[in-house]
């Protein structure tokens, strides 16, 4: 696989790859030099321009984008004037990222680009934000309703540390649009103590036992074609070792999500690399599965398990469709004008091997799919699917079981969007089942993923109308139907959500979501929010309060209780896709909040080993009475992946009743009683009782010179 990667990467010509940024600004150079067309000299400048601001290059990108400007001047084009704006923007942009590189990267720390900037993340090196000043104040002047240079600048003087005393009164965003809904305290963000911040572009992110000693592993991956799949392993000791090149993962490249599975119910978690999101036509790159060899090291078996399909995506979802006891998956994949990508379902055959069967099962659907989630929404025992595709309506589909026949390739899923009332937002990115407010349904949320620029979320912020798509939350009404409860959820707001992910961060037994923001486009500097359940009623932004807000791009989202202190920490990958756009993950640690907590790992027998879709039911004890709180194994949500061990909040429960877990194949529910409270518990699917787990604490050790550097083979 590493050398068909390899070989496939060399094929495809600069020229047609957006992302070959350096390539293209060699081309460029040429070609301008001979250039004699005062319109060809203009457009090969703009091209060089772009292309150096997306390969790094910010200083001569801004340089190039003034040279522009000149060269329009120069030839009286009548274009001069309408460009003036524009061009304006792309230099602010470029200075603001040369302050980023210079600062956020090469002078970074903790609090690096997060929204507030706090004192230490205040830049050292100013020369960049203050020509970004400069230029956004002469366009703030001409063009006083510029949304986009008015956020650009509250930006820039929050780097310098003036914001907001030294911001123009005219052009303030006011800090009241930021202030939190509830003070979760600050997260602090440890990957740079512990070797975690991989720097690189966009990517997905797992947090996993792969080891199966007990403690919490990490993967992360990047969408450069050059970009290494890398495996952190945990030292049970707070620190972190990287074991990428003894684990067999050298050459394993270009994935812009993972996912981590148990495909062949041998109890070692698998993973799942998803490539060629985005690239259209040059996104037929095959996927890898990378089978856990269960002695430290991983074999990609693509080929012989029949997965080798060559299919833009970065989405998919392990489901046992048929319930037999063994995970199916299914792809969604990238269709666009005259090219094709029908959406792949692979039946499990229990020995190693799969079996396409997409269109016997009414799934080979054709669409720009962007996220897939699994669950069963109706409560009927079978996993349903559902599909977030962009620009066009999403679609859910019921799983009917066998057409007929008792054949798992004669299996039928029916589409009920429409009877549902679930096809919206249009253009929409990320989504996920969750039991939002606790009444063992299965919930719905997808986030929007569409706006013109960046002044769609600077209204949005300021409460003006925009025209970005919003998020939708849609609570089960147990009968098949869905009720839009955006609104009164306080979650109708313009998020431009990429990896994203939910967990309980205070541990009360409601699900909070992260959602990881941005675009393509450098000039989509808007922070990743963080949004708290208060209660199941409605979501609380707590993003400024827990330091959550950064203005990287964000991507995979894993929630995990990484140094096994009960509550959850939050790893992100992030970074963006053009080749210069890459930043530092984090991990932002939990600073705890006192309720109690329970951690299970389940082991199916007739189910699958891992567990996947059975639903547990946690009743506590409280001093106001009985409570039910509702979990079902998975990773979360489409674009970052969780362990799949269980970690629950109890809130502020006495004691725990009773726990129910209800297998997927029997449809058995299992009753385990006798457990306490904050303890880490294994449980078989055939046990009459639970399993104490005694993992111990491993508090973070922090280094501050521990910076994650590129891989080296």
């Amino acid at each position: 696989m590493a050398e068909r990667l390899e070989r496939m990467a060399a094929e495809i010509s600069p020229e047609v790859n957006p992302f070959a940024n350096a390539e293209r600004v060699m081309s460029a150079r040429e070609r301008l030099a001979k250039a004699t067309s005062p319109q060809n000299m203009v457009d090969l400048q703009l091209t060089l321009a772009i292309n150096l601001i997306n390969g790094g290059q910010s200083e001569a990108a801004a340089e190039a984008f003034r040279r522009m400007q000149d060269l329009l001047n120069q030839h009286d084009l009548r274009s001069a004037e309408k460009n003036r704006r524009p061009l304006r923007q792309y230099i602010a942009v470029s200075l603001l990222r040369m302050g980023e590189q210079e600062n956020c990267l090469t002078n970074h720390t903790a609090a690096s680009c997060l929204l507030p900037i706090r004192p230490e993340g205040v830049h050292r090196l100013q020369r960049g934000s203050l020509g970004a000043i400069e230029v956004l104040s002469e366009q703030l002047k001409e063009f006083p309703d510029d949304l986009n240079a008015r956020w650009l600048i509250n930006i820039a003087y929050m780097t310098l540390g003036m914001y907001p005393d030294q911001v123009p009164k005219a052009w303030l965003i006011d800090p009241k649009v930021f202030a939190s809904d509830h003070d979760i305290g600050q997260f602090q963000n440890v990957a740079p103590g512990l070797g975690l911040d991989v720097d690189d572009l966009a990517g997905g992110a797992i947090v996993e036992d792969f080891d199966g000693d007990g403690y919490l592993d990490v993967m992360c991956s990047s969408m450069h074609w050059k970009g290494q799949l890398r495996y952190f392993r945990n030292q049970r000791d707070g620190t972190f070792s990287e074991r990428t090149r003894e684990a067999g993962l050298t050459g394993e490249v270009d994935g812009l999500n993972i996912m981590q599975t148990d495909y062949n119910n041998d109890g070692h978690p698998d993973v799942l690399v998803l490539r060629g999101g985005w690239l259209k036509r040059l996104g037929r790159r095959p996927n890898s599965l990378l089978r856990n060899n269960g002695d430290g090291t991983f074999a990609d078996v693509t080929e012989e398990a029949g997965l080798l399909s060559f299919h833009p995506t970065q989405t998919a979802a392990w489901f046992d469709y048929d319930n037999d006891g063994w995970l199916d998956l299914f792809i969604g994949n990238e269709s666009t004008a005259n090219e094709p990508h029908p959406c792949e379902l692979f039946r499990n055959n229990r020995d190693g091997t799969f079996t396409e069967c997409a269109t016997n099962a009414g799934l080979a659907i054709i669409g720009f799919v962007k996220g897939v989630a699994s669950a069963d929404f109706n409560n009927d025992g079978r996993p349903d699917l559902y599909l977030s595709r962009l620009g066009q309506p999403n679609i859910l589909l019921r799983n009917d079981g066998p057409a007929g026949t008792h054949s798992p390739t004669q299996w039928r899923f029916t589409d009920v969007t429409a009877a549902a009332g679930v096809a919206e937002p249009l253009h929409s990115f990320p989504t996920w089942f969750f039991d939002d407010d606790n009444d063992g349904w299965a919930d719905l949320f997808v986030s929007g993923y569409m706006m013109t620029d960046v002044k769609a979320i600077a209204a949005d912020y300021l409460g003006l109308p925009s025209d970005g798509a919003r998020a939708k939350l849609y609570r089960n009404n147990r009968d098949g139907t869905f009720r839009d409860v955006t609104v009164e959820a306080k979650l109708n707001k313009v998020l431009l959500t990429m990896g994203s992910n939910f967990g309980d961060l205070d541990n009360d037994g409601w699900l909070d979501l992260y959602l990881g923001t941005g675009e393509p486009d450098l000039s989509a500097l808007v922070p990743n929010r963080m949004f708290r359940n208060a209660g199941g009623k409605f979501f609380q932004d707590i993003t400024t309060s827990g330091g959550f807000g950064h203005l990287q791009k964000g991507h995979g989202v894993a929630f995990a209780d990484i140094d096994h202190d009960g509550d959850q920490d939050v790893y992100e990958t992030i970074g963006g896709a053009y080749a210069g756009d890459h930043y530092r993950n984090a991990l932002f640690e939990n600073p705890g909040h006192g309720n109690h907590w329970i951690t299970l790992k389940l082991e199916g027998v007739k189910s699958n080993r891992a567990g996947v879709g059975a639903r547990i039911k946690v009743v506590v004890k409280t001093a106001a009475g009985e409570r039910a709180i509702y979990k079902t194994v998975s990773t979360g949500g489409s674009f970052g992946a969780s362990p799949l061990r269980q970690e629950i909040g109890l809130g502020d429960a006495q004691s725990i009743t009773a726990i129910e877990i209800l297998w997927p194949v029997t449809g058995k529910t299992q009753v385990l009683k006798n457990l306490e409270m904050d303890r880490f518990y294994k449980v078989s699917e055939d046990a009459a009782a639970a399993e104490p787990w005694p993992l111990k604490r491993c508090k973070f050790v922090l280094s501050p010179d521990k910076f994650c550097g590129p891989f080296r083979p």
